[in-house]
């Protein structure tokens, strides 16, 4: 996913042409609209992600705390954006070729003097706000995955705070490792769209805070039982599957970065195919896998298998066949049947299936790359999982450690009882209706 990979020409289709059937290049400046379109609407795609989560999180969280996921959701995509601005661009994409950091404090701005000049120069192949704003909606992905995990007893302010560390710093070093020409992409490393970039990030920040902050109350008994919290509304949740779904295809398809070209149209019609299918994948096989553990179909596990399989396919949606990408989002399915228990084995306490659909879906994702993608090995995609891992699990795990010893980052048991939107917010999420 490097910049520098823009392609600037292409071929286009005959039947678009009136000379007939034979193939033409494009001009340079046809290619620079094409990408710049390309990365702005996939850009609002992924935009829209941030209402999927919203929707998703707040149907998964007891109505109690609906208005404050909500706020958290709306919040987190603002700092992002802004932190994004100030040091997050400069800083992902600003590493020297086979570096670890770029420059901090260096606040972004669109350069694009080059097509305002006397003679117009496109060579840059796309508008540099289009990129910026692309890269920016990846950077807010990253925190949304972090709220829902820690929902429920987690203080709103100090969630923010620790959004903008993780915005503003935390996941720009790590995608320039690889995005900005860092050193994970002078071995090698191959991560199209962000399995582990993107998504094991969250992921890993997510875990760290969720040791850190504890289960909810009454979550699990002494006996290690496990007490199911049922969320609010399912059906929003199931609405928020299907905006990810949606929005899913911007994540994926814009991550070609080009659209200049008929060959790059015919790359992101296949990455969409393969997209849509890892997700389909994904949610049969955790329905069965789910029916045969549990007897039932748990809805849940059917939505975070939706999520798993996109997560699983986003390291390398481009090389699959169509069967390769059923399976690699099948697999990505049972895993969140099979992490799920696994977590409330250790007390962890993930109240929408977060670490599981991004974090174990993301390793999974990244380490198999490698079966449909000749230019990527086994052995450097693991040290991709691994360095991203110990760093972000080191760094997120000293900030909520920080943030718990200054300002504490756990409401009170009386106020988880009576829940976030009272004690936090002062408002409910839905006056007219008893809360559960």
């Amino acid at each position: 996913m490097l910049k520098n990979l823009i392609k600037f020409t292409g071929l286009v289709g005959g039947a678009t042409l009136l000379a007939g059937p034979a193939m033409a290049e494009v001009s340079s400046e046809t290619a620079y609209v094409f990408n710049t379109f390309l990365f702005l609407v996939c850009g609002f795609l992924v935009m829209f992600m941030a209402a999927g989560f919203a929707m998703l999180e707040s149907g998964m969280v007891r109505s109690k705390n609906a208005a404050t996921i909500c706020l958290k959701n709306i919040s987190l995509f603002s700092i992002a954006g802004l932190m994004y601005w100030l040091v997050g661009y400069n800083l992902m994409y600003g590493v020297e070729e086979g570096g670890y950091v770029g420059a901090f404090f260096d606040i972004w701005s669109a350069d694009d003097s080059a097509i305002a000049a006397e003679e117009a120069d496109f060579s840059g192949g796309y508008a540099s706000g289009s990129d910026w704003y692309f890269q920016m909606v990846f950077c807010a992905t990253t925190a949304s995955i972090v709220s829902g995990t820690v929902a429920e007893r987690m203080k709103l302010w100090p969630f923010l705070i620790f959004t903008l560390f993780l915005t503003g710093f935390i996941y720009p070093i790590v995608g320039g490792w690889e995005w900005g020409t860092g050193w994970l992409d002078a071995m090698g490393f191959s991560d199209f769209a962000g399995s582990t970039l993107v998504h094991s990030t969250g992921g890993w920040a997510a875990l760290a805070g969720a040791v850190i902050l504890g289960a909810r109350t009454g979550k699990y008994g002494p006996d290690g039982s496990v007490n199911p919290m049922p969320g609010s509304s399912m059906p929003l949740a199931t609405l928020g599957a299907f905006i990810l779904w949606l929005g899913w295809f911007g994540f994926n398809g814009g991550s070609q970065l080009a659209l200049g070209s008929g060959a790059d149209a015919a790359a992101i019609s296949n990455i969409f195919i393969n997209t849509n299918m890892a997700a389909a994948s994904g949610v049969v096989a955790a329905m069965l896998v789910s029916t045969a553990l549990y007897g039932k179909v748990d809805l849940t596990m059917a939505l975070n298998g939706a999520i798993g399989g996109l997560v699983s396919i986003t390291a390398e949606p481009l090389t699959p066949s169509i069967g390769a990408a059923v399976f690699i989002g099948a697999v990505g399915g049972v895993l969140v049947v099979i992490a799920v228990p696994l977590l409330d084995k250790f007390k962890i306490d993930d109240v929408v299936g977060a670490i599981p659909a991004h974090l174990v879906c993301g390793i999974w994702g990244t380490l198999i790359v490698p079966l449909t993608n000749s230019d990527a090995t086994y052995g450097v995609q693991a040290i991709g999982v691994v360095s991203v891992g110990i760093f972000t699990l080191i760094a997120s795990g000293i900030l909520w450690s920080i943030l718990n010893a200054t300002i504490g980052i756990r409401i009170s048991e009386e106020e988880e009882m009576a829940g976030l939107d009272k004690s936090e917010l002062g408002m409910e999420a839905y006056p007219d209706f008893s809360r559960s």
